[in-house]
């Protein structure tokens, strides 16, 4: 057996569509850091319910995700694993069996002690009862066993890069076995905080876990208040309405925060790949013609100045930086419209182009809709009310043309290994490739997914706009806010307040 120690770094894919992420504080035990006063922290995208089993979306574990659920490990802001509900592992030599030993004098928040029985029950859930799309990259799992209350043993049917990166998401939070009859309202982890109260359309708040295992976090109370708008969150801000601004949504308001006695300014990186989506399984994109034509037809660099105010960074591909497969491939479609209109071949076409009402897909939307109208496509604009309908008609029914979304979800390349999923981009080569890079060696997972990539750009299966930046705004006495935000979740319990 290998012995995995308290940081391990593995690489993997995870397949799905957060903010920030990576703050620590959530300790091995102790009585407790000193509290602060209450924080209130802006977001633009609200959850249409609490349950993120059967909810596609980021909005979800981004407020749930470490905070009230937890799994046996967590992603940190550096994209390491590291132990949570359980305080080691151990993984076969042949990498198929992976033996957890978990923490003792956890409870969950309605009481119920956790035990390796809740283990077997939240992973057998995942095939089970879960309705997302990204349950498929639990399918490398043979069995969960009970070994003992403290011991948990996890079989796989093939070596995985992947399975412990999945763990540390949402696929990974542990339920108690009496506490899923109301996921969507009444969320029953074992977190340091517990649901206070849920104003839809407004805010929802979380409380101190009174019967968390470990170190108390510093903020006893923390408000996630929702925008629809970046000027009322922007001005919230400014007069005290909130602490924090999670991501700032008109980069080129920031000046309003210049002043460093009363603000901080946060850049980092996320791996979030704003993507131009296009629909491969109708005209004009089934064509691979006319989505290499879309590729050739925008300036990337101008669209990032003009529609963020030249924050984030060019990518190409479905691979942020962060990743160790990364190449840069903003050279395979360079800016070149007349390359455009001669793969579409003297043609016009008139596109829909829904949209999610989030202020980087109207601001480059408007982009993209000047760019394609000098080769010859007209998009029409329809901006959906995100997450709602822009998850019903777009995501679900596939009812579009064109899109851009921000996939804020780690290691999401394989999100097009599924026909069905909304790009319904299908080459089968490059499943392929996904599965040999999953069961391979760490130095052929890297070999096989820089030819995913490189496999998914040649066919334009979209386009990738830029990389999200990490853009965060929060009063001067504000700590612990981190400067990556690559994980799913917005970890509050690093922050304290001065």
């Amino acid at each position: 057996m290998r012995r995995i120690g308290i940081w391990i770094a593995v690489g993997g894919l995870l397949l799905g569509t957060a903010a920030c992420g990576g703050g620590s504080g959530s300790g091995t035990g102790g009585s407790g850091a000193p509290k602060s006063a209450s924080l209130s922290v802006g977001f633009v995208a609200e959850p249409a319910n609490l349950d993120f089993t059967s909810t596609e979306g980021a909005a979800i574990p981004q407020a749930l995700l470490v905070n009230v659920y937890e799994g046996l490990v967590k992603l940190s802001q550096d994209g390491e694993i590291q132990p949570l509900l359980a305080e080691k592992w151990d993984v076969s030599d042949d990498r198929t069996t992976y033996t957890f030993t978990l923490r003792k004098g956890v409870t969950f928040s309605d009481g119920a002690p956790f035990t390796a029985d809740d283990v077997v029950f939240s992973l057998g859930r995942v095939k089970t009862d879960w309705k997302l799309k990204i349950k498929s990259q639990f399918d490398v799992v043979d069995k969960v066993e009970k070994k003992d209350d403290s011991t948990v043993v996890v079989t796989l049917k093939q070596p995985s890069n992947g399975f412990l990166y999945a763990m540390a998401t949402r696929l990974g939070a542990m339920f108690s076995r009496t506490g899923v009859s109301d996921l969507a309202n009444k969320p029953v982890g074992t977190g340091p905080y517990v649901l206070g109260a849920w104003r839809r359309g407004d805010s929802i708040r979380l409380e101190a876990n009174a019967r968390y295992w470990g170190t108390k976090p510093a903020v006893p109370s923390v408000t996630l208040k929702y925008f629809k708008d970046a000027t009322a969150m922007n001005n919230a801000l400014l007069t005290g309405g909130i602490d924090v601004i999670s991501a700032v949504q008109a980069p080129e308001s920031l000046q309003q925060f210049s002043d460093p006695n009363r603000f901080q300014v946060i850049e980092g990186t996320t791996n979030g790949e704003v993507v131009l989506s296009m629909n491969n399984a109708r005209p004009p994109f089934s064509d691979k013609k006319a989505r290499q034509a879309v590729r050739y037809a925008i300036d990337h660099k101008a669209l990032l100045d003009t529609a963020w105010a030249g924050r984030g960074q060019l990518i190409g591909s479905m691979v942020p930086p962060t990743d160790p497969w990364f190449e840069d491939r903003t050279g395979d479609y360079p800016y070149d419209p007349a390359k455009a209109k001669e793969l579409l071949g003297g043609k016009t076409y008139t596109v829909k182009m829904r949209i999610p009402n989030l202020p980087y897909a109207v601001a480059s939307a408007q982009v993209v809709k000047s760019q394609l109208a000098q080769v010859g496509i007209t998009a029409d604009i329809e901006p959906l009310e995100f997450p709602a309908r822009w998850l019903d008609v777009v995501f679900k029914q596939g009812d579009y043309d064109l899109s851009i979304i921000n996939h804020i979800e780690p290691r999401d390349m394989g999100i097009f290994a599924d026909k069905s999923y909304y790009f319904h981009y299908d080459n089968p080569q490059f499943g392929k490739l996904l599965a040999s890079a999953d069961s391979g060696t760490e130095q052929q997972q890297t070999d096989d997914l820089k030819q995913a990539a490189k496999l998914l750009s040649d066919d334009a299966a979209a386009d990738w706009l830029f990389l999200f930046p990490n853009l965060i705004v929060a009063k001067k006495g504000v700590t612990g806010l981190p400067k990556n935000a690559i994980a799913e979740s917005f970890d509050f319990t690093g922050l304290a307040k001065q």
